[in-house]
């Protein structure tokens, strides 16, 4: 294909990039080895490389395609309005998958491309979750409108070409607006990114969605919203595509994206046919899935996910207050399910991961407490990670809260989980900020590590790998003050990459603090590194670590609804405890 392209007479300049956000200091977040790879950049690129082979552009032009996810890439600037200036400004600049705390930082990025009087495109979930949700001008659309910059609205699977003719002419639209028309993926290109793209991440792994879209009503979430709530779904062939694709260039850990792999209706043809990749063709396949709190009902989903290879599985737990779940919609989340559902992941040897959303209405730092420390005595997590309730742009929430003309921060660069940007009914804006921080501490404390520590060797979960997550996720937020899943190894950064409204730091007085920063983070990071080792090595030589027993490794008893907090400590679980007794009562079962 090479020689063809070179034969080209023209090359149109596609620039992707994934943008970052700003920290508190107004600095992009960016990390030699970002935590997590971009799903949203691989999709693109996978749909950009078929339009390339298949010369959308006419048989003569050939598609340049440059890839930059800015949370572990630095954006040059001057080299890409030189390569733009090389071939006679022929291309654009799409900005993939930006959500809103991305936002701001998009519209930074744009500016020096408009400037130049390049095209630019941008895409992503604000964009789409506004278009969804509210009249098309509110939170922020307008600026890509004065600045030019074209929007797209839905998902790029059989329109790129489209967006890429009209750029080519010069006729970019200044929408394209695809909400109402989400496309079947079953089929399409796959998500791919090249090797040199993964190799900027931890772990060198790669990611994928084998489908898109929900049925549920969660009024906190935009996927509903953005991607519909009609499931689509890859097929098996598909995923064997990505997957070898993936494998030729020595890529094999992968991060399933779908918010519930579990209500893929292909769920075990896809396993099925990891299974034979790895049992039979011998690819040391590593995933880790997102599923919800009913997975384990399903027959054979847990064991065939550890034969495809599941390592971590991310459960939306959200809360253990069914008051909570209910008021967010969440009902399809039951407690009296919980136990059942991670002792069933324990016993295959695989580490849990939760979501748990702070700031319900119900919530207040007391309550807070208490749950956590529920969920220590009683329930077998291996990790949480904590959100703040965000009325984010694109879910029922916000519209809500827009509608009703309820004030919300102007900022959308903290609508990242981790900031709160309106008035909760029982707590201030600090006691709110307070908790978050305070609740990382309480979960990861070095008495509960431990016990984390013992549980994994009593049920199989490597203990290695279980440190490396728990040295990430018990030292983010102090050290940086960031969301663990917007972390990464070494932090980096430069005077020029400070938000435009912030005064610019000399150099003088910049480097040598972050110098210091730095020696002083990975100080503390080294001190936890081997407390958490030493720990695990005694744990592991302990002949009492195999016969390890405590609560929430106890196999679920008959009586326990009227013992466990979980049950007994919010109006919510007694209610909930009480409804399923009656359904059982009603069925017989």
């Amino acid at each position: 294909m090479s020689h063809v392209l070179e034969a080209a007479r023209r090359r149109f300049q596609l620039i992707l990039i994934k943008p970052s956000h700003y920290d508190d200091d107004g600095y992009v977040i960016r990390w030699w080895r970002a935590m997590i790879p971009s799903n949203s950049l691989a999709a693109l690129y996978g749909i950009a490389a078929e339009c390339a082979e298949r010369k959308v552009l006419g048989p003569d032009t050939a598609i340049d395609i440059t890839v930059i996810d800015e949370t572990n890439t630095r954006i040059d600037f001057a080299g890409l309005l030189a390569q733009f200036k090389r071939h006679d400004n022929f291309g654009m600049i799409a900005l993939v998958g930006v959500q809103t705390n991305q936002y701001p930082r998009a519209l930074d990025i744009a500016r020096p491309f408009r400037d130049a009087g390049l095209p630019v495109s941008i895409g992503g979930f604000h964009v789409s979750g506004c278009l969804s949700m509210l009249d098309g001008k509110a939170v922020g659309l307008d600026a890509c409108r004065d600045m030019g910059i074209s929007m797209f609205a839905g998902e790029a699977e059989g329109r790129l070409e489209m967006v890429l003719r009209d750029a080519a002419s010069g006729e970019l639209k200044p929408l394209y607006n695809f909400m109402n028309d989400l496309p079947g993926i079953g089929g399409t290109p796959v998500p791919f990114l090249p090797k040199d793209n993964i190799q900027r991440t931890l772990g060198l792994s790669t990611s994928f969605d084998a489908g898109r879209g929900c049925p549920y009503q969660c009024s906190f979430c935009t996927i509903i919203n953005v991607q519909g709530r009609k499931s689509r779904f890859r097929s098996a062939d598909d995923v064997e595509k990505l997957v070898r694709m993936n494998w030729a260039q020595g890529i094999h850990k992968f991060f399933i994206t779908d918010d519930n792999f579990a209500r893929n209706k292909d769920w075990e043809a896809i396993f099925d046919r990891l299974i034979e990749l790895k049992e039979r063709d011998g690819i040391p396949l590593g995933l880790m899935i997102q599923v919800d709190t009913l997975c384990h009902k399903i027959p054979n989903f847990i064991e065939k996910s550890r034969r495809a290879g599941v390592t971590r599985v991310f459960i939306g737990l959200e809360n253990v207050n069914p008051d909570n779940l209910t008021a967010a919609k969440k009902n399809q989340n039951k407690i009296t399910e919980y136990r059942k559902m991670l002792l069933a992941w324990k016993a295959q040897g695989i580490m849990t991961l939760a979501g748990y959303i702070l700031g319900f209405p119900g919530d207040t730092p007391e309550s807070i407490r208490r749950d956590i420390a529920i969920i220590q005595e009683e329930l077998p997590l291996d990790v949480i990670e904590f959100f703040i309730l965000t009325p984010l742009p694109g879910s029922e929430d916000h519209q809500v809260l827009w509608k009703k003309g309820v004030e919300m921060d102007a900022d959308l660069n903290i609508y990242d989980v981790e900031h709160v940007c309106t008035a909760h009914p029982k707590m201030s804006k600090q006691q709110w900020e307070d908790i978050y921080h305070e609740a990382w501490a309480l979960y990861y404390s070095p008495d509960h590590m431990k016990t984390l520590l013992r549980r994994a060797v009593a049920t199989g979960v490597p203990l290695a790998r279980l440190v490396k997550v728990l040295v990430s996720f018990a030292t983010t937020v102090p050290l940086e003050n960031v969301h663990p899943l917007q972390s990464g190894l070494l932090r980096l950064k430069t005077p020029s990459e400070r938000r435009p409204e912030l005064p610019r730091e000399h150099p003088l007085v910049f480097w040598p603090r972050f110098a210091w920063e730095t020696f002083r983070k990975h100080a503390s990071l080294a001190g936890t590194i081997i407390g958490l080792t030493v720990s695990a090595f005694l744990i592991s030589r302990d002949v009492k670590s195999k016969t390890y027993m405590d609560q929430a490794l106890t196999p679920v008893a008959d009586d326990e609804e009227e013992t466990l907090h979980l049950f007994t400590q919010t109006s919510g679980g007694a209610a909930a405890v009480s409804h399923v007794r009656k359904v059982a009562q009603l069925t017989g079962h």
